[in-house]
């Protein structure tokens, strides 16, 4: 009962400051438009320089070899590579280290009479295609893969000569129709909870810094009580938060491949493991300040470290049940990014995400135990 006096009490609290409130709900919501407008609602389209020294007589097969590239598309129809001709390298070179265009495709002017010999059957040296760009560029690599591969493709088709192995790719699930922008939501989804940590450390820090915590230690009210009613709030202010981001992003386009319902469950579980983080956090700080300073710590783990910013490599400790334990496999957003990926993408149901939700469930709770256990030991015996 008083567990539910300390949840009204927070809500009405909560609703005081409905700036705040506004900011957290809203933060994910943002962050999905911004990407919706970064990848022009479905998937980037990538830059690509093209010169061509191919001798003029013969440059119509250089010319269908550049059209072929031009061709590259995503499933929606949305063009992969924007080609752009140019004849001065010096320029085109510059514009690679600045980063407006991320390849260089120099036709060498033997291309067309090359292509045609083999055509003919006649023995010729090979035509030397050149790509030029930045190693370093992380897209570099998908970009000149796809445009020579669209190259090789023509040159077989010219001059009948083809492999004898051909790929069959088989997409897994949706992922093949998914645009840049569709991939991006599971990863803001656990943003729009993670985001909770500020949330849930500076609400209770608050209530220790107004007195509110000596004042209840005169009742016969328990830390569970307590973190319990506040914990309630966070985690349907945590509903919130996840719903607000899927209502945004199915308005900008995004489609699940499986059911809402159970990504919003495996959100509301999520949250509540964060805010067993933001309890800890709270046993730390002294004042509101330092409770926002010191969830940056674990905000750094939760997002760099789970793979919701980008892929983490498996690194296994040990097995259990055939199951792989990973370094980073305590921290919930882990399961919960693997989880909304098999969902939202792979149209998996509650039983095909069975195992993430249940290592979700455990790990809520002992975060959330710690959390307490530690606010009893810590604070109830500070104040």
């Amino acid at each position: 009962m008083r567990l539910i006096h300390v949840f009204l009490k927070s809500i009405r609290e909560q609703l005081r400051s409905y700036w705040l409130l506004i900011l957290s709900i809203s933060i994910a919501p943002v962050f999905v438009l911004l990407y919706w407008m970064i990848t022009g609602g479905g998937s980037t389209t990538y830059r690509v320089l093209i010169i061509n020294h191919d001798t003029p007589a013969a440059a119509s097969v250089s010319a269908a070899a550049i059209e072929k590239i031009q061709q590259l598309s995503y499933a929606n129809g949305q063009p992969i590579l924007k080609v752009t001709l140019t004849e001065d390298q010096t320029a085109a070179e510059d514009k690679l280290r600045d980063r407006e265009a991320l390849a260089l495709i120099i036709f060498p002017e033997n291309f067309s009479s090359t292509l045609l010999s083999v055509k003919a059957g006649q023995k010729v040296d090979p035509a030397k295609l050149t790509i030029v760009g930045d190693l370093t560029n992380p897209y570099y690599p998908l970009v000149s893969i796809m445009a020579v591969s669209a190259v090789d493709e023509y040159v077989k088709e010219m001059t009948g000569q083809f492999s004898p192995v051909v790929l069959n790719e088989v997409p897994l699930g949706a992922s093949g129709a998914r645009t840049e922008f569709e991939v991006y939501v599971p990863a803001l989804l656990i943003l729009a909870v993670v985001m909770l940590i500020f949330q849930v450390s500076m609400t209770i820090t608050r209530e220790v810094e107004n007195g509110t915590l000596r004042r209840l230690q005169m009742t016969r009210m328990t830390a569970f009580d307590l973190l319990g009613g506040i914990s309630l709030t966070q985690v349907l202010i945590g509903i919130a938060c996840v719903l607000m981001t899927f209502i945004t992003a199915s308005l900008l386009g995004f489609r699940s491949q499986g059911p809402l319902w159970v990504a919003i469950l495996i959100g509301a579980v999520t949250s509540f493991s964060i805010v067993g983080v933001g309890l800890m956090i709270a046993c730390l700080a002294r004042t509101v300040s330092e409770a926002f300073i010191y969830s940056n710590f674990p905000l750094i783990f939760l997002m760099f470290f789970t793979g919701a910013v980008f892929p983490i490599p498996p690194m296994p400790i040990f097995t259990i049940a055939g199951r792989t334990i990973g370094m980073f496999d305590f921290l919930p957003p882990t399961h919960a990014i693997i989880a909304l990926n098999k969902i939202l993408t792979l149209g998996a149901g509650l039983k095909d995400v069975a195992y993430e939700l249940c290592m979700l469930l455990i790990l809520s709770a002992v975060y959330f135990g710690l959390g307490v256990w530690l606010f009893g030991k810590v604070r109830l015996k500070r104040d």
